[in-house]
């Protein structure tokens, strides 16, 4: 299978010199690198091309590295039936880079598309329907990032006397505390009942 995946790479960066960044085979699957302003031509390039066929776009998703320049790993995972073949493209973008839209080439793009703007504020140019997917309207921020809080900024409930929903400011009923968490068997200074006999020997 690797010799296969490695003959398939070659012949990729071949036909693509333009659009690949790198590739690498690992744990049985390709993963290839491109440029962000590339993707949507190759897409349409895998999808197309005899030794690729990769006509089935299985998921796209995205990674937040909060500390690297290029904050976001963008990520498809595309299948080609034909060829009994899986392929990871991903390409590396800022905080402020918008995505070519893919939709023209798989209109199953369209909800992914959305959801990765939903979750993580990733902008895909030409998306004929970029809002949010599983937030609600109102939604403040982009709960996949890892700088969000885990509490969120809002919370919604029901109020029994306006007789409608209401959003209100996280409120924690608790305070945070600090809990030590050494283990009683390696630091604790336990004094139990006869331990003054066994240090008087």
């Amino acid at each position: 299978m690797s010799d296969a995946l490695n003959e398939l790479a070659a012949h990729i960066e071949l036909k693509r010199p333009n659009d690949v960044v790198s590739t690498s085979v690992a744990f049985g699957e390709l993963t290839v690198e491109v440029l962000p302003g590339r993707i949507a031509d190759f897409a349409e390039f895998l999808r197309v091309d005899g030794a690729c066929r990769f006509s089935s776009l299985v998921d796209i998703t995205a990674v937040d590295h909060p500390t690297r320049e290029k904050r976001f790993d963008v990520v498809y995972h595309f299948l080609s039936m034909y060829q009994n073949h899986r392929i990871r493209v991903k390409m590396a973008i800022g905080e402020e880079d918008m995505v070519p839209s893919i939709i023209e080439v798989h209109p199953s793009a369209n909800w992914f598309e959305r959801e990765i703007f939903d979750m993580f504020g990733i902008i895909f140019a030409n998306h004929p329907d970029l809002r949010r997917i599983l937030t609600d309207y109102g939604f403040r921020g982009h709960p996949l990032r890892k700088d969000f809080p885990t509490t969120g900024y809002t919370e919604v409930r029901y109020d029994e006397a306006q007789k409608r929903v209401v959003y209100e400011p996280v409120k924690l009923v608790q305070e945070y505390r600090q809990f030590d968490f050494m283990s009683p068997w390696e630091g604790a200074q336990y004094v139990l009942p006869g331990d003054d006999k066994a240090g008087a020997k």
